[in-house]
């Protein structure tokens, strides 16, 4: 979600007649966008902006900008902290983002930090795309799940569906712009239309796979307690929608779900998963989760690899918890040492770790279907894409792939890629010797 708030701010800077500029020694504008869903970042996003001091030195009329879930969450203790910021922009303000400029131009200082609900302008051109063929589309924003450990309800807001209308209209905008694959971005996407109205998630994703000219569709995130079967029909109904579904479980202890207020318990998550893959035996499920929750015992703990090893995950997110300010669980007494959360930690990675490396080295020798996305950080004359379960391939190629469903045959599988060579490419029904 914060890639695309970066390609928003970057189409709107554009708009403003700013290029992107190579450095921050060559920039006008420094626009950091932060994120507070874990201490880690936090302290990441307050050591950068720090050292941006040096660049008001020398750059007086230089402005720096602290934008997302940090900017909402401190709001003017941010203007107090670093004397060289001259705007905070909260979660709500990027559609405020021009004038709020004009206004610091004149000498100002700004926290803006309101929950306007104002969704604005939604088509980044292609200088504010990081990828022009895989684009997001926010169709919602905000959460009104309030997990315990969670602090994006507060510095998102309440949760708000954007109107069908708008986002069915920037989604074919964006695919008549050269997008090929559109990511639907939502804290809760199962819950999309169901409190203003309009259509549900499964109706509008039925709607989208209609535009002529888009391959495939990915969505993010899906809440375990929302996800319905008439999402998974849908799923396996459509030929464009990914056969890959996000599905955070967070813990695989019924104790901890409990305490974090998830909504569901472990059974109830295996069976929405064994539900999915009766309908999509091919599906790849992906997931997050928290170690050390405040009051998790070792118990608890092997609940959640046991669950690990059930599920048999594709990949995993896994972190350790830290206290987030407003949240519930900052609350809670029976804290996790941070030793045995890093012991936790380290054996979690090292279970999904094994996993997803037997995942990738059954592939070898299998053909996979490919969207390019473009040149391959591998360098001139290699290729990358996505395969439909959201793995990386990369194989020797030309240019004009980018946008095109190919065929490649695995040849080689790596910790976080695939490589291989293609053997088909739709456009052109061409097969390699």
């Amino acid at each position: 979600m914060n890639e695309y708030d970066s390609e928003r701010v970057a189409s709107l800077l554009a708009s403003r007649g700013f290029v992107p500029a190579s450095s921050e020694m060559d920039a006008d504008v420094v626009f950091v966008n932060t994120c507070t869903v874990r201490a880690k970042p936090q302290h990441k996003a307050y050591s950068f902006v720090g050292r941006l001091k040096w660049l008001k030195r020398a750059k007086p009329h230089a402005r720096v900008v602290v934008g997302g879930c940090l900017a909402q969450q401190e709001g003017k203790k941010l203007l107090e902290r670093f004397d060289h910021v001259d705007l905070v922009l909260g979660t709500h303000g990027i559609p405020r983002l021009a004038g709020l400029l004009d206004e610091v131009a004149l000498g100002q200082r700004l926290a803006f930090t309101e929950f306007t609900y104002e969704f604005g302008e939604h088509l980044p051109g292609p200088q504010g795309a990081a990828n022009p063929v895989s684009r997001f589309l926010t169709i919602m924003q905000g959460c009104d799940n309030f997990c315990s450990y969670c602090v994006v309800p507060h510095v998102r807001g309440r949760e708000i569906s954007r109107p069908s209308g708008d986002v069915l209209a920037e989604a074919r905008g964006l695919v008549a712009g050269g997008a090929r694959e559109l990511i639907l971005l939502g804290q809760n996407v199962n819950s999309y239309g169901l409190k203003n109205g309009d259509i549900t998630f499964p109706v509008l994703l039925g709607m989208i796979s209609g535009i002529e000219g888009l391959l495939r569709i990915r969505f993010t995130t899906s809440h375990p307690k929302d996800l319905s079967g008439e999402l998974m029909e849908t799923m396996a109904e459509s030929d464009k929608i990914a056969r890959q579904i996000h599905l955070p479980v967070q813990s695989g202890s019924d104790n901890v779900l409990g305490m974090m207020n998830r909504g569901y318990t472990r059974d109830d998550y295996l069976r929405k998963i064994e539900m999915l893959r009766q309908k999509m035996p091919d599906i790849a499920i992906t997931t997050d989760l928290i170690v050390g929750f405040p009051g998790e015992t070792e118990e608890d703990f092997a609940d959640t690899l046991s669950l690990v090893e059930e599920v048999n995950f594709l990949s995993g997110f896994s972190f350790k918890y830290s206290d987030r300010p407003f949240t519930a669980a900052a609350r809670l007494k029976d804290k996790v040492p941070e030793k045995v959360k890093s012991r936790r930690l380290a054996e979690l990675q090292e279970l999904l770790k094994t996993r997803n490396t037997a995942h990738q080295v059954r592939l070898v020798g299998e053909a996979v279907e490919v969207l390019v996305t473009g040149e391959s950080r591998l360098g001139k004359g290699q290729m990358s894409g996505r395969c439909e379960d959201f793995r990386v391939v990369n194989f020797p190629g030309e240019d004009h792939l980018a946008g095109q469903l190919v065929e490649v045959m695995v040849e080689e599988a790596l910790p976080n890629c695939l490589r291989g060579r293609m053997i088909f490419r739709a456009d052109s029904l061409e097969i390699s010797s």
